[in-house]
Parts: C-alpha cells; sequence; structure tokens
C-alpha cells in the first residue's frame, strides 16, 4: 500500500518529518507497520540484531607484569525507545562501526581493572575481572543505546616472562606428586589384585592338575585291570583246566592202579596162594613119607601112600577153592593146576617106591635114617612170571593162607 512501512523484527523504524508527540524528535516504530509519506517524511531503518566485538589488549598488572587478555563481548542497541534514540542519533548513518567502538571502549576498562590487580587474582578471578569491566563501562553503552548481554575473557597470557608458568609449577608438582601418588597406588593395587589373580589361577591349575593326575590314575588303573583282566580269566581257565587234568590224572592212576592190581598184584597173590597149597601138599606128602620110612613093610607104605592120595589131592583141591588164587585162561588154566597136582602126586608115589626099594628108605631096625625127598618142580601157572618159592613152613603146621 503506498505509503504503508513496516520493518523486520530485529529493526527499529525511525520516521521524522512530522510532527511528533513526546520529546523524541522523531518517531519510532517497531514491530507493527505505519503511515509515512515520501515527501513529507524521511524514514530510516535501525538494527536491533545481536553484535559482537573483540578486545585483544596487552594489560599491566599491579605487579608491573604485562599480560595479554583477550575477551569478547555480545551487545545491541536498547530495545526501550531512548536506547533506540540514543543509538539512532550516533550510528543511524554508520551501523557498522559499533563493534569497533565498543571494543575501544571496553578495552580502556580492561586496562584500567587489570592495573588495579595481582597475576594471581587475575588468574584466580577471572569472573570477578569480567564483572568489574561489564560494570565499569555501562554509563557509556547506556549513553550510546547499547546493552550488554556478555563479557567473557578468553585467554590471559604473560608471553616470553614465563610468570604464570612459574606460578603453575608449585601447583604443577604438587598435582603431579599427587598424580604420581595416587598411580603409584593404582599400580600397587592394580599389582596386588594382578598378583592375587594370577595366585588364584595358580590355585585354580593346581587343583585342576591334582584333579587330572587323580583322573588319569584311575584311568590307568582301570586300564590295568581291564589289561589283566585276559590274562587273568585265562589263567584261572588255566587252572580250571589244570584241576580237571589232575581229576583226570588221578582217574588214570587210579584205573593204572587197579590195572596194576588186575595184572600184577592178584596174579602175584594167586601164584603165591598156590606155592603155599603145594607146600602144604608137599609137607603133608614128607610127613607120609617119614611114616612109610618109620614102617617096615614098604608095600604097606605104598599101600597107604596109594590109598592117601585121594585125600591128599582132595585137600589141595580144597585148599584151592578157599584161597583167593586168580586163575588165569579160564578152564584151561583150572586144567592144567589140577594136572600139576596130579603129576606132583605120581612124583611123590615114584619117590615113595624108590625109597620102598631101597633106593632112599631104610629100615628102621637097621639103623638107618630118612633121606631127603627130591623136590618136586613146581606148578606154574600158564603165561605168568613164577615168582620166587616161599620157604617150606614146618613141619606138621598149618601154611598161612591168603583170603
Amino acid at each position: 500500500m503506498l505509503g504503508w512501512y513496516v520493518p523486520s523484527p530485529n529493526e527499529a523504524m525511525l520516521i521524522s518529518g512530522s510532527k511528533n508527540k513526546g520529546d523524541s524528535a522523531f518517531r519510532i516504530v517497531v514491530g507493527h507497520g505505519a503511515f509515512a509519506l515520501p515527501i513529507r517524511n524521511k524514514i530510516y531503518f535501525l538494527t536491533l540484531a545481536m553484535q559482537e566485538a573483540e578486545v585483544g589488549e596487552p594489560c599491566v598488572t599491579q605487579q608491573g607484569i604485562t599480560l595479554q587478555v583477550k575477551a569478547v563481548i555480545a551487545f545491541k542497541v536498547g530495545d526501550d525507545a531512548e536506547s533506540i534514540a540514543n543509538a539512532g542519533r550516533r550510528f543511524l548513518d554508520d551501523q557498522r562501526s559499533m563493534p569497533e567502538l565498543v571494543g575501544r571502549i571496553f578495552a580502556g576498562h580492561l586496562r584500567s581493572i587489570v592495573g588495579s590487580m595481582t597475576v594471581e587474582d587475575i588468574i584466580r578471578e577471572r569472573q570477578k575481572l569480567a564483572s568489574e569491566v561489564l560494570d565499569a563501562s555501562k554509563p557509556e553503552m547506556a549513553k550510546l543505546g547499547l546493552v550488554v548481554d556478555s563479557f567473557q575473557i578468553e585467554s590471559i597470557d604473560d608471553g616470553q616472562a614465563g610468570y604464570i608458568r612459574a606460578m603453575s609449577q608449585p601447583h604443577i608438582a604438587a598435582v603431579n606428586q599427587l598424580a604420581q601418588i595416587a598411580q603409584a597406588q593404582a599400580d600397587q593395587a592394580a599389582s596386588k589384585v594382578r598378583q592375587e589373580s594370577e595366585r588364584n589361577q595358580a590355585e585354580y591349575q593346581q587343583e585342576t592338575s591334582v584333579a587330572k593326575a587323580q583322573y588319569q590314575a584311575q584311568i590307568d588303573q582301570a586300564q590295568q585291570t581291564a589289561s589283566q583282566a585276559g590274562p587273568l580269566a585265562q589263567a584261572k581257565a588255566q587252572q580250571d583246566v589244570l584241576a580237571e587234568q589232575a581229576k583226570v590224572a588221578q582217574a588214570q592212576a587210579e584205573l593204572r592202579r587197579q590195572q596194576l592190581v588186575a595184572e600184577v598184584v592178584r596174579p602175584a597173590e594167586a601164584e603165591a596162594e598156590k606155592v603155599l597149597t603145594l607146600a602144604k601138599a608137599q609137607a603133608d606128602a614128607t610127613k607120609l613119607q617119614a611114616e612109610a620110612t618109620a614102617t617096615s613093610n614098604g608095600v604097606v607104605l605104598e599101600r597107604m601112600l596109594v590109598e592117601r592120595m585121594p585125600d591128599i589131592l582132595s585137600a589141595a583141591a580144597s585148599e584151592l577153592r578157599q584161597a583167593n588164587v586168580t586163575i588165569l585162561n579160564g578152564a584151561e588154566g583150572l586144567g592144567e593146576l589140577v594136572a600139576g597136582l596130579a603129576a606132583q602126586a605120581t612124583s611123590i608115589l615114584d619117590m615113595v617106591r624108590r625109597g620102598t626099594n631101597g633106593a632112599g628108605l631104610l629100615p628102621m631096625g637097621v639103623g638107618a635114617t630118612p633121606g631127603p625127598l627130591a623136590q618136586p618142580a613146581p606148578l606154574t601157572a600158564p603165561s605168568q612170571p613164577s615168582p620166587p618159592a616161599p620157604p617150606a613152613p614146618p613141619t606138621g603146621g598149618p601154611a598161612s593162607r591168603r583170603s
């Protein structure tokens, strides 16, 4: 619309040329529009935005030490009409000069305040320094229509003097000492923890080694038991086999003993019984011969011998029956034995006859003594070896008999 002007939110519109109510020589419009005639009025815009100024000024302290102090100021034109009017009168044509002017103002106040302080106070109380500088510059800033939002000291440096560095050395040493102590304590604690951990690990390894050794011993024992189970079982089986073989050998020995008894002892006993029987028969014949010798009549003796011969054979046969004699070859062996007895009896009869004829017997009245009878050949069983003949029992005594 013609003649209607609206300032930006961060601007103040100054309208001059018309009569203004109040003390101000021009009208100030902020935040809304206004009419202004192009010929009658002049219109100006003053920025209300935030601006920045920097200060880097060498300052001499109370101790005569030069410090390079750097600071930053944040400022703007005040929002009230008086501040806008004051700033408009001073900076409307050259608004860019505001930061430079503000910097110079603050540099002056900064030098003045630093000169009244020591380095230690400046280092320890930076905020106090900033507050004093800000308070000292407020009246001048108000006259200029400016307000300071922030004043911050960036750095303080003594250049080549080294005062600040020297001043910090005790603190640095103390801090380093404390740091070293803390580090040593930390290292000691860490070493203690590490050694305890290593000790625990060694104990755990020892326990693990012992457990492994025990497990290995059990495994070795089980393996040895398993490896010995086969030989032990084999040895036990061999023992069982040997026991059975011993039983078999014992049975075989018993069988062999029985066989030897049947083959050797029994035939020997039978032969002994036979010899004893024949010896008894010979003893009886000798007795008869003696009786015949004592008789003067040889015919009578022969007759008596012939008459008693069946009794002698019967007695011999009876003795054979009662004796525990094993006759080999069955009936043939028995026949041979009886034939042997008969031949023995015939031999005895022949000897008696020869004795009667004077071949061996003399009449008792003449003083002759009876001579010994010829011993007939002993009877032997077929197929058996003849044992040595036992001594003849005394005449008239019973022959020993094996039942």
